[in-house]
């Protein structure tokens, strides 16, 4: 295992090589395994993901974030009880601080599920998305990158069991058939020298796996050891991955969940970028998996914040995180289910 401060860049893996010769495949199992433990990030490419629609992607975020404050209004997430929708700049909070960041989250399209007294908080989250009205193609060509990227993400998610020497189906009940797959579209307007440069707080994610598809603009970085950053820097047609808190803990801490955050350009540019998360079912528990004496040796433990605890219950974890993030919502939806301090981080 390289030392932290060995490593100055993220490394590129190349998921094509799951296709290639027995040697190819098992090497690139063996980079996964290692850059996902010592990084927690990495650049992939031969994703599979078409160049072209990644590019529509990017061409219609930014079509979105270009429509007059009030069509993007009548979208915020203020009414959505499933935290879908836009926020304006400095409406998320990361650690306590605004971030500075317009965005706007989808999830998957699925219906309300039906609620009584018994129910679980967390069965709100499910439900429609909001839709602009002014790009009504955006949904279909979102939709379509959600599918894809589902279907690339499970089969990376496979390959991460493999190189741990699970059997490669050993995540696939914690998914089922819905998956919790997150969009989200982000832009960093540029901020003045005396002004905050938080376009997110350093934070790490709460799910299994994060998916980045960055503009040219420079701006992610990732804590390869505490207090020391290094560029995540934009790759054309790549994807930068990294590893949620619930892929932590399946493993004990021997798969890394990094600390990272995006600092604001500078005034005059503006940074776009687009997130897709894939997550359990809701209703899943992650349980802790089995791995070989020889990887638990080297396994950590998680490294769960004292003030941000991880739960093994999928929907209690994300539902914890949407309520610290966007106070708001939390407010109007889900009073009853405030406990004190659960805005307060």
């Amino acid at each position: 295992m390289p030392h932290t401060r060995d490593i100055t860049a993220l490394p590129i893996l190349d998921l094509s090589l799951l296709d290639g010769t027995a040697i190819q495949r098992q090497g690139f199992l063996d980079d996964l395994r290692h850059a996902a433990r010592d990084v927690g990030f990495f650049y992939l490419t031969g994703h599979g993901i078409d160049s072209e629609l990644l590019q529509q992607v990017q061409a219609s975020a930014r079509q979105f974030f270009a429509l007059p404050d009030s069509e993007k209004a009548a979208v915020g997430m203020i009414n959505s009880p499933h935290f879908r929708g836009y926020n304006r700049a400095a409406s998320e909070i990361t650690r306590g601080q605004p971030d500075l960041r317009e965005q706007f989250d989808l999830g998957a399209e699925r219906a309300v599920l039906p609620i009584d007294d018994n129910s679980p908080w967390w069965a709100r989250l499910q439900g429609p998305n909001q839709w602009p009205a002014a790009l009504p193609e955006l949904k279909p060509l979102l939709l379509d990158w959600q599918q894809a990227m589902t279907g690339m993400s499970l089969r990376l998610l496979r390959a991460f069991a493999e190189a741990l020497s699970l059997p490669q189906e050993a995540f696939d009940r914690l998914y089922g058939d819905q998956p919790n797959e997150h969009i989200k579209l982000m832009r960093y307007p540029g901020q003045a020298p005396q002004q905050s440069n938080q376009g997110v707080g350093a934070h790490k994610d709460s799910g299994f796996l994060s998916f980045l598809l960055q503009d040219r603009q420079a701006g992610l970085q990732v804590e390869i050891e505490e207090g020391r950053w290094i560029d995540a820097l934009p790759l054309e047609n790549t994807l930068v991955v990294n590893i949620g808190e619930l892929l932590e803990l399946a493993t004990n801490g021997y798969l890394r969940a990094t600390v990272h955050r995006v600092l604001s350009p500078q005034a005059g540019n503006e940074r776009l970028s687009i997130a897709f998360f894939l997550g359990a079912q809701l209703d899943a528990v992650v349980p802790l998996y089995p791995l070989p004496t020889a990887l638990l040796r080297e396994a950590r433990g998680p490294a769960s914040d004292p003030d941000n605890p991880l739960f093994r219950d999928v929907g209690w974890n994300y539902l914890k995180g949407r309520l610290r993030s966007h106070p708001d919502v939390a407010r109007r939806y889900y009073a009853d289910a405030l406990i004190p301090d659960a805005l307060s981080a």
